[in-house]
């Protein structure tokens, strides 16, 4: 079917955003190709699923190092451990959903709430209903990276204007989260049927994760779902198959008021602001892979 039927394919022509997918693109490819991907593919895949998961969990306010994520065994003593297990079982499990995500992505989204909250919580896996309050989407602030702007910047698609960082609107009411729900569920099985086709990873991953992030359909952890879905939509549209680029780590890299920008140009819903939206991700993508190509050298040097 012609990608002229998928909603989506206008905003791959948006300015700026072809170089940020081509970019992307290019990226990705240079890491599959690395000589250590021949022989230590799954080594790879489990260290991106660690890192992501202890970056996605510092967005959502638990800034942990890795060696200590990587240590723990218990992550029940307090919110902070508990916000670093719901993201570390969520990266574990998100790879192994595609099958169900291709035919009920909101069967999926409600497995990931699941698996963040625990399954004896009474909430796990509803959305919230009326009267139901939400967590915070960004409770920490996260400085950039030192070196990460001209890192990322160039060619890499349009960036959010500069000034203050904007509040974020309130979260829908449940009857509006539950239509937007069903359209994004609607047009991702379309897609997973041949329709619509056309349109790139990035952009279809990007706008997941922005429309997920605005509707924040559970009470808790709609970050850490948000960002599961997003990468879930890498691998079933091929342009991450093996799950090895870790764009958590580059959104933790670029920062938390870079995030909220975005997002607030995301929210906008004006050609800019999607745009700069599908930009930020592309960048977070490439940053991630830069730390896949980090762990991959490190692989083949032998100090891994």
């Amino acid at each position: 079917m012609s990608t002229g039927t998928d909603p989506l394919a206008p905003l791959a022509q948006l300015p700026g955003v072809p170089d940020a997918v081509a970019e992307v693109r290019k990226a990705v490819d240079r890491l599959y190709g690395h000589r250590v991907m021949r022989r230590r593919a799954a080594e790879v895949t489990s260290e991106s699923a660690l890192r992501g998961a202890r970056a996605s969990a510092a967005l959502a306010g638990s800034d942990w190092p890795l060696e200590e994520v990587r240590r723990r065994s218990d992550f029940s003593a307090d919110p902070e451990a508990r916000t670093v297990g719901a993201a570390l079982r969520i990266s574990a499990e998100a790879g192994q959903l595609l099958s169900i995500w291709r035919h009920s992505p909101l069967q999926v989204l409600a497995r990931l709430h699941l698996l963040a909250v625990g399954d004896t919580d009474p909430v796990a896996g509803r959305p919230r209903q009326a009267g139901e309050g939400v967590e915070d989407l960004f409770p920490l602030e996260l400085k950039p990276a030192e070196g990460v702007a001209a890192d990322a910047a160039p060619s890499a698609g349009p960036a959010a204007p500069e000034g203050p960082v904007p509040a974020l609107p309130a979260a829908p009411g449940p009857e509006e989260v539950a239509a937007r729900l069903d359209q994004l569920s609607r047009l991702l099985v379309a897609r997973a049927e041949g329709q619509g086709v056309g349109t790139p990873a990035l952009v279809v991953s990007s706008i997941v994760q922005g429309e997920l992030l605005a509707l924040r359909p559970f009470g808790s952890y709609n970050g850490l779902i948000a960002r599961a879905a997003a990468r879930i939509v890498l691998i079933a549209e091929g342009l991450d198959p093996k799950s090895i680029c870790p764009a958590e780590v580059g959104l933790v890299e670029l920062g938390t008021d870079a995030y909220r920008r975005a997002l607030a140009g995301y929210l906008a819903g004006t050609p800019e602001g999607l745009a700069a939206w599908i930009g930020h991700c592309g960048r977070a993508l490439r940053l991630g892979v830069r730390e896949s190509t980090a762990v991959c050298e490190a692989m083949q040097r032998g100090m891994v």
